[in-house]
């Protein structure tokens, strides 16, 4: 068999229909490579109890513990049968339940005292911790006990445990990795022989070998630390050779021209621009004037004039013949956009029109709910060339749109967007057009390093003059009821002193599909019985009207109004007409309204750091000092209040956004766009491995310099190959 084909082998062939299909369909595992990359998550010494007290909910978990007790329960008068176990480690307990004619052999067999490995999904049944109908292997058990052989294979030995899943317990996959562990020997090195023996790495089959079966602790910290760099530098090599194939790309170079459009927007300002965005905008200009695209990563703060250096950048590219495009997430955003673009550039923005500059362009708005007779006149205006800037959603990329000449793309909020729809839009200029990418999420460097990789990154982390500071406090609504009715009170205060403010609601309400969601959900026997369903739009905003807040103008939106009735909303709003609104999430970026300077966000532990952050931007933007009240019912001791007390006690995107991924990990945070890292990224963890990362860059960047095609190292193009197949190169084609 040839040393790649082993790991290519389809698991059926070796585990036969069943197990494949279940490690196919639950664990994305289809061959011998797969189950190879499989790492147990952690191990547990035979003997050493496991800290049940640290079990997260609702996840499928496996425990080494101790019996303490069994006892049998009959309920509906003597016809059902219920045997409880109760599970110690000395840290915590833990119960577990078994219903019908399932409770027979677990009566005999876990008596107190035995112990045992349980797997089973963590749940919460009368506020106690609970694993329902556990599956279970015993490991000190008799000589005539089945579990005999589980004993001899795991004494002295450190106990892989595996990810699992409800229908593959640990254990069960530890064989099937038996079965396949003499394929290691046949893995492709990727690393070149000078970069190994200079960094010292043990071979990789052997420390595959070691991953799996360990001997010492030794031997995990030497797998670990060649299969985390191993991963970091195969994704780094990938991201500096889409480097390098930019730096190949032409473009048509964009430069300034002396007493053009940008000279005259620039004089017209009534502010100087901070030292961050003179740096930044700097860092864009020269990359607009060379002759290969641009791909720049913009990152600032809320609220740190992100949008000004896009819009100068733009100018650049309108002064020297071009056009350029701007995509906003949402229609809200885009006319959002649309307006403050315009009223910045003035009579700038009326090119051709009466009253216009004769140095001016025209500025166009493009979404899907426009009226026939403006998107047609917005369409010719883009491919003749009279409107130099177009600001809209994804409307953009339909086919129908044509440019004259498309020199830069503007991409706001990146990580809302696909892959395909930024390569659709790039795919309009004759030439690839220049890429500036912005967020206002604080993406840590080897987050930006990892999903950002094939990006150069700015950032704006000075926030203009007249900001003022937000306070946050957290409101716990369940223990102090009082502190809410206090929350509406300073709202009413806000508005009796001219400001308006912001109530957000993880939910729109008033929708049957929603409704019987919730109610589904609700239903299972394990449900915590006091879990309600999130607080709605609707029903907060009627009783605000009725209750706390009566008497002022309390309106709503959210993302299931017609186009035109949220532009309505927002316009009357910012004209200061509506003194409350009450809101989704639709707000959370972008909306810029300096005179509201207060945010109520009820249900606050149902959001994300990073979003709880993004929604606290949209207050705090005038000369008055903001103010962001986060409602919650979550206990005093639980990791939601634990997040909620970290937003309120700092304003530093960078540092939430730390602690964000570290509580979210991955997954979450990278967003589903780039979810094709998901599957290369088993050993490495993008927030603790800075310095693996930082490292494999470096070296990835010296190997693609001195062979771009990599024609020296055919092993580790076979492994690039691997990784990057369809979907992975989709991940990592971002600029």
């Amino acid at each position: 068999m040839d040393r790649v084909s082993s790991f290519d082998e389809p698991l059926k062939k070796l585990l036969g229909g069943a197990t494949a299909k279940v490690m196919a369909e639950h664990l994305d595992l289809h061959t011998v490579g797969d189950l190879l990359h499989h790492y147990p998550r952690r191990y547990e010494e035979r003997g050493k109890l496991t800290a049940l007290a640290d079990l997260p909910l609702d996840e499928h978990v496996t425990v080494v513990a101790q019996v303490a007790d069994a006892r049998i329960l009959m309920f509906n008068n003597g016809r059902g049968k219920r045997l409880e176990v109760t599970l110690t480690d000395g840290s915590g307990r833990l119960q577990l339940v078994f219903f019908g004619h399932g409770v027979h052999k677990p009566h005999k067999e876990l008596l107190p005292g035995r112990q045992a490995m349980f797997a089973g999904k963590v749940s919460v049944f009368n506020r106690k911790m609970q694993l329902a109908h556990p599956t279970y292997q015993l490991l000190d058990a008799s000589d005539a006990d089945e579990a005999t052989e589980a004993v001899d294979a795991f004494a002295g030995r450190l106990l892989p445990i595996y990810p699992a899943c409800k229908q593959l317990d640990s254990w069960r996959i530890a064989k099937a990795v038996d079965a396949v562990l003499p394929s290691a020997r046949d893995a492709v090195d990727p690393l070149p022989a000078s970069l190994r023996e200079g960094r010292g790495f043990t071979p990789l089959p052997e420390a595959l070998l070691k991953v799996h079966r360990p001997q010492t602790k030794a031997d995990v910290e030497d797998a670990r630390a060649r299969l985390k760099w191993d991963e970091a530098f195969v994704l780094q090599v990938a991201l500096a050779r889409r480097r390098y194939a930019d730096t190949q790309l032409p473009a048509v170079a964009r430069r300034p021209t002396p007493d053009g459009l940008l000279d005259a927007f620039d004089a017209k300002l009534p502010f100087t621009l901070t030292e961050g965005q003179q740096k930044v905008s700097k860092e864009i200009f020269d990359d607009l004037a060379t002759e290969h695209p641009m791909h720049r990563l913009l990152q600032g703060e809320v609220g740190s004039g992100k949008t000004m250096v896009a819009l100068r950048a733009m100018l650049v590219v309108v002064d020297a013949g071009g056009q350029a495009a701007m995509l906003a997430p949402t229609e809200v955003l885009a006319q959002q956009h649309h307006r403050s673009i315009t009223e910045m550039m003035g009579e700038l923005a009326e090119g051709g029109m009466l009253g216009g500059s004769d140095r001016g362009t025209k500025v166009v708005l493009l979404t899907g709910s426009m009226g026939m007779a403006a998107r047609r006149q917005a369409l010719l205006d883009l491919v003749t060339g009279e409107a130099g800037i177009v600001i809209g959603t994804h409307a953009l990329i339909e086919d129908k749109v044509q440019f004259h000449d498309l020199g830069l793309v503007v991409v706001d909020e990146q990580h809302r967007f696909g892959v395909e729809q930024r390569d659709a839009l790039r795919s309009k200029g004759k030439q690839p057009p220049h890429l500036l990418v912005m967020t206002a999420t604080p993406i840590p460097r080897t987050v930006a390093m990892t999903v950002f990789g094939d990006l150069e990154t700015s950032v704006l982390d000075q926030l203009p003059a007249g900001r003022s500071p937000i306070a946050s406090h957290v409101v716990p609504a369940k223990d102090k009821p009082h502190f809410l009715s206090r929350a509406w009170e300073r709202v009413r205060e806000e508005v009796e002193n001219g400001h308006q403010a912001y109530v957000v609601c993880p939910r729109i309400g008033d929708d049957a599909e929603e409704e019987k969601k919730g109610r589904a959900k609700k239903k299972g026997p394990e449900e915590d019985p006091d879990k309600r369903p999130p607080l709605a739009v609707l029903e907060i905003a009627d009783e605000l009207r009725r209750g706390a807040l009566a008497g002022l103008v309390v309106e709503v939106l959210h993302g299931r109004m017609h186009p035109d009735e949220k532009d309505d909303v927002m316009r009357r709003f910012a004209a200061g007409d509506v003194h409350v609104l009450v809101a989704t999430t639709v707000i959370e970026v972008g909306v810029n309204v300096p005179n509201a300077t207060a945010m109520v966000i009820m249900d606050a532990d149902r959001f994300g750091v990073s979003q709880l952050h993004q929604l606290r931007g949209r207050v705090g933007r005038g000369s008055a000092p903001g103010l962001c009240l986060l409602v919650s019912e979550a206990h005093e001791a639980s990791p939601a209040r634990a997040r909620l007390s970290a937003v309120a006690a700092t304003l530093d995107g960078f540092e939430l956004s730390r602690i964000d991924l570290e509580q979210r990990r991955e997954g979450d945070v990278l967003g589903q766009a780039q979810s094709g890292v998901r599957s290369s990224l088993r050993m490495l963890t993008v927030i603790d491995d800075e310095e693996v990362i930082a490292a494999a860059r470096e070296e990835a960047v010296a190997v693609v310099a001195a062979d771009p095609e990599l024609e020296h190292l055919p092993e580790l193009r076979t492994v690039l190959a691997a990784l990057l197949d369809k979907d992975r190169e989709e991940y990592l084609d971002k600029g």
